[in-house]
């Protein structure tokens, strides 16, 4: 089993080490000192499993697991915490078990032995909860090799091209490898879909115009671009924009 351990504390980090060398069929293949670093090392390296610190300077844990579980190849994961009270956000958070320091041998290899029966089908099962979990704060993206973030407070409008969704925002585009349905369920208050290939941030609608074919377009706070409505969905923008005191 191939495992990355995650914590902000040296000391912490070295204990499990420790544990783990004593541990048959284990590998440590790398640690990290908070959640970003997590994502970065998790797409390098395709863990089995993450030990997961919860308390953590930038981002967390909890937001950390969200970000994991969506991940093509899926880790399984292990909260690591001095803090009783996550319990109940940790097994949200679909771990596979929830460990208080300081970790007892014991209750490691316990964790280790449920995480090795943890099936391609629960891992599928897994991502699709934490759908229905409280949104991600942030959208990981790749760039040239690189790990990126993309807030969600910032993105404009997301449209599905190809294989990929591109998020819009104010410093450019982001592409990301998720689904149009999978966004629009995570982030049913932030978003609304205008067409069947666009979804635009409730608080970035503007206006719509009419064209001379009859099509509607939408103007969206940011962009000088019009994005096209659906007939579908026109009724639902008009009225969000009547709630807003939107001119329409």
């Amino acid at each position: 089993m191939r495992i990355l351990i995650v914590d902000d504390e040296p000391l912490a980090r070295d204990r499990l080490r420790h544990l783990l060398s004593e541990m048959p069929n284990v590998e440590i293949v790398g640690e990290a000192g908070d959640g970003r670093g997590a994502l970065e090392l998790c797409a390098r390296l395709h863990p089995d499993l993450v030990l997961l610190d919860i308390r953590m300077p930038g981002m967390d844990g909890l937001e950390a697991a969200r970000h994991l579980v969506q991940l093509g190849d899926a880790p399984a994961i292990v909260f690591t915490t001095a803090y009783g009270d996550y319990a109940l956000q940790a097994f949200e958070a679909q771990a596979v078990d929830y460990l208080l320091k300081p970790i007892r041998s014991e209750r490691l290899a316990q964790a280790l032995s449920r995480a090795r029966r943890l099936s391609g089908a629960r891992l599928n099962a897994v991502r699709a909860a934490s759908e229905r979990q409280q949104g991600r704060s942030h959208l990981a993206y790749t760039l040239h090799g690189n790990l990126h973030l993309l807030p969600v407070a910032e993105v404009i409008f997301l449209r599905a091209e190809d294989k990929y969704v591109v998020a819009y925002h104010a410093r450019g585009e982001a592409l990301l490898e998720e689904s149009l349905v999978g966004l629009e369920n995570e982030f049913p208050q932030r978003f609304v879909r205008i067409h069947r290939n666009a979804l635009v941030a409730r608080a970035a609608l503007a206006g719509l115009e009419k064209e001379a074919d009859g099509s509607v377009r939408l103007r969206v706070d940011g962009r000088s671009e019009r994005l096209e409505v659906s007939r579908r969905q026109l009724p639902e923008v008009r009225k969000l924009l009547r709630a807003g005191t939107l001119p329409s």
